[in-house]
């Protein structure tokens, strides 16, 4: 099954007999999905069908969507407002009293400013606005369609990466349990060399005595639960690796189950050599943590 990233980006252009359009979007990692929108003046009516459109195409992530238009029929259909314009040019006096060291202010300059140049609703008639829109949004789709197509190819170069880090997961597990196999001999005999160090100051042990407390620190290094549950969660993990849905959020909890156990793990751990495997296994763990951040 596909697994899509959250990063992606697409760029889309069309055009009508009375305008062309460029659709740019782009997502980067988010919690949930997060939509911005930003539309040319005059067409701000689009901005909820745009949301709708985006919610459903996308799951999750940052997701920012571009629309640019050039009119190729300029005339009667932008206008200058006068009255915004007044009221910038009854503010300069004002502005540059205040900022001295202000450039003066252009006519180009103020022409940029939103609002100043707007978009005449009586130069497009209702069919030709609706027909307008209609084709806009059809570049919509087309968009999100190829930053969708993005964002898997993206996501399947990093499942991947994860498929081959859940991989070296399991092997150290493995290697985990092949040393766990050797500790209680190991206990054992070096709480025989702890005793033996201290007959000159003490008493001998009994050997129930000894029994008791080598069955002691082996129950206080059992680590088969924590194996027992890596290798669980490790099932699990490729489980979801073959789900048809967003499976960031399970992936990410996962994370956090794999270092609880890793963690309790190098905590019992008696072995040096033990020691290290787990502390290999935590790097693996918060590498596998890092690329599912980018997981739908």
């Amino acid at each position: 099954m596909p697994t899509f990233s959250m990063t992606g980006y697409a760029r889309t252009e069309g055009s009508s007999d009375r305008c062309c359009w460029v659709w740019e979007t782009r997502s980067v990692n988010g919690k949930g999905l997060d939509v911005r929108c930003r539309l040319p003046s005059g067409f701000e009516n689009l901005e909820q069908p745009v949301r709708q459109r985006v919610k459903g195409a996308l799951r999750r992530g940052h997701v920012t969507v571009n629309l640019s238009l050039t009119w190729e029929q300029t005339e009667g259909v932008y206008r200058v407002n006068e009255q915004v314009l007044d009221e910038l040019a009854a503010m300069l006096p004002k502005l540059a009293a205040k900022i001295p060291d202000a450039a003066p202010a252009t006519l180009d300059g103020l022409l940029a400013l939103r609002g100043v140049i707007e978009v005449r609703d009586d130069g497009l008639s209702d069919d030709v606005r609706t027909e307008t829109e209609a084709a806009v949004m059809a570049g919509l789709d087309h968009a999100l369609h190829s930053l969708s197509a993005m964002r898997q190819q993206e996501g399947q170069r990093l499942a991947d990466v994860l498929n081959d880090q859940i991989d070296g997961i399991e092997s150290l597990c493995d290697d985990v349990g092949k040393l766990a196999a050797l500790q209680p001999d190991a206990i054992r005999h070096r709480l025989q060399e702890q005793v033996a160090a201290l007959l000159h100051d003490v008493p001998a042990l009994p050997a129930e005595r000894l029994a008791q407390e080598a069955a002691v620190l082996m129950i206080k290094a059992d680590v088969a639960e924590e194996l027992d549950r890596l290798v669980a969660h490790v099932s699990a993990a490729r489980a979801l690796m073959a789900e048809d849905v967003a499976i960031g959020r399970k992936l990410d909890f996962l994370c956090q189950e794999f270092m609880r156990e890793a963690n309790t793990l190098c905590s019992k751990s008696a072995d040096v050599q033990m020691t290290r495997i787990g502390l290999d296994l935590k790097a693996l763990i918060e590498q596998f943590r890092e690329q599912v951040q980018n997981i739908e």
